[in-house]
């Protein structure tokens, strides 16, 4: 268990509905190891980015446990899991929630500052280099292209260093050529940085980028 990342059991999400209560998740148990990279797929509906929003406390279970860094994510306060996001996630949604009055270079540096790092633009900087955009740090999302938005989204989602990385269909929004240059950016800092990966997503040929592949389907395991 020493190398144990994400621990699910029985994990089940149950929300409702106009017409009563409906099962979105219905007993998913999936162990991840330290290092890996998990591609989560299925059809639309399937729960792949329901699933993505329990193992980062975003959503909480309505049944079983969910364990993240040995910590049990369904008993902390939303302070609490605000917190430990904080320190130990870093996500990356196909929207890019940049905050439009901030620069490239605040954005990415607004974690770090959160997080109380001494040199936090320093950092900040040397991220936005890392994906291609030193250039770029001083412009607004509205002043850059979806391509480049998502790089900042990604260099602010790294610069903290999280131990868990969590993508919820990255290029959905990009092109094919901007799409393929993200994941070979997600891909290589995720090695770089030893981080663990759990990528949502509808293409085969990213899921299949991934050491493994977790597939869903009706809100189960398939």
């Amino acid at each position: 268990m020493a190398d144990t990342v994400l621990s699910l059991t029985d994990a089940r999400l149950t929300l409702d509905g106009n017409a009563g209560p409906v099962e979105i998740l219905r007993g998913i148990s999936l162990t991840v190891e330290r290092g890996e990279s998990v591609g989560l797929t299925g059809p639309s509906g399937s729960g792949k980015s329901s699933l993505l929003m329990l193992m980062g406390g975003l959503e909480r279970a309505t049944g079983g446990t969910i364990t993240a860094l040995g910590h049990d994510l369904s008993s902390m306060s939303e302070d609490d899991l605000a917190r430990f996001r904080r320190g130990n996630m870093g996500i990356v949604f196909q929207s890019f929630h940049l905050v439009p009055t901030m620069t490239a270079l605040e954005n990415v540096a607004l974690p770090l500052e959160i997080a109380g790092v001494a040199d936090a633009f320093g950092r900040a900087e040397a991220e936005l280099a890392a994906v291609g955009l030193g250039h770029r740090g001083h412009h607004y999302p509205s002043e850059m292209s979806g391509g480049e938005q998502q790089r900042v989204a990604l260099a602010r989602a790294l610069a903290p260093r999280p131990a868990i990385l969590l993508a919820d269909e990255p290029t959905g929004n990009l092109d094919a050529r901007n799409g393929a240059a993200i994941m070979e950016l997600l891909f290589g800092l995720q090695a770089d940085y030893g981080a663990t990966l759990i990528l949502v997503t509808h293409a085969p040929e990213l899921a299949e980028r991934c050491s493994r592949v977790v597939q869903l389907l009706d809100g189960a395991l398939a």
